[in-house]
């Protein structure tokens, strides 16, 4: 049975720069940063200096380190999947690059949400795309979908790593397809309870 934790995206209240910072600028950062360690790392030795920066953040931000285990271990099990799947296909530097990149923006995802408070978020993106609503744009319904997404994006990660220990459990052997169909049905089905959530709550009338 798995450890009771909080769930992935959780806001982490605190008093530091990182946590002050304007919503918009580290949304920036953290979409430059995604973009350019993995156009720039070509060498695990690559991946594990650009793990460097989201690590002094988190430690800047002071993240209790139970919390941030707790958000970094669910996405654990598909990124060695996939990192075995990388090595079979191709070697072993090249799956070692891809999943400490991948690692290392998982982490800087973290240290986003666990800084940043959606509805905080959810402000800055509705008043950035503000000049947008002259032409007709649903500004307030796109800034929802914009923060709902990124909070969503570690719960779709923990969905796949409960997909892959099930399949641990029944002993089951690697197939894409067998993996992914469990994988989207169970996204399927969290998008539709938040969606049932929200229109309970009145949101879109």
């Amino acid at each position: 049975m798995r450890l009771q934790h909080p769930p992935l995206g959780v806001y982490s209240p605190g008093s530091t720069a990182i946590h002050r910072a304007n919503p918009g600028l580290k949304l920036l950062v953290l979409i430059a940063f995604i973009a350019l360690s993995t156009i720039l790392a070509r060498t695990p030795l690559h991946a594990l200096l650009a793990c460097v920066l989201p690590a002094l953040g988190l430690a800047w931000a002071r993240i209790p380190p139970r919390l941030l285990w707790e958000q970094l271990w669910p996405p654990i099990p598909l990124l060695l999947a996939l990192g075995a799947f990388r090595w079979w296909s191709s070697d072993l530097p090249t799956a070692a690059t891809m999943v400490i990149i991948i690692l290392a923006a998982i982490a800087a995802a973290v240290l986003f949400t666990l800084t940043t408070p959606l509805p905080r978020l959810m402000e800055t993106i509705e008043r950035g795309l503000a000049p947008l609503e002259r032409w007709g744009v649903p500004v307030e319904r796109l800034s929802m979908a914009v923060g709902l997404t990124l909070r969503l994006i570690p719960s779709v990660m923990t969905i796949a790593g409960d997909v892959l220990d099930a399949r641990t459990a029944r002993g089951a052997g690697w197939s894409l397809r067998a993996f992914g169909t469990p994988l989207l049905i169970r996204c399927i089905k969290k998008a539709r309870a938040l969606a049932q959530a929200l229109q309970a709550r009145g949101v879109g009338d």
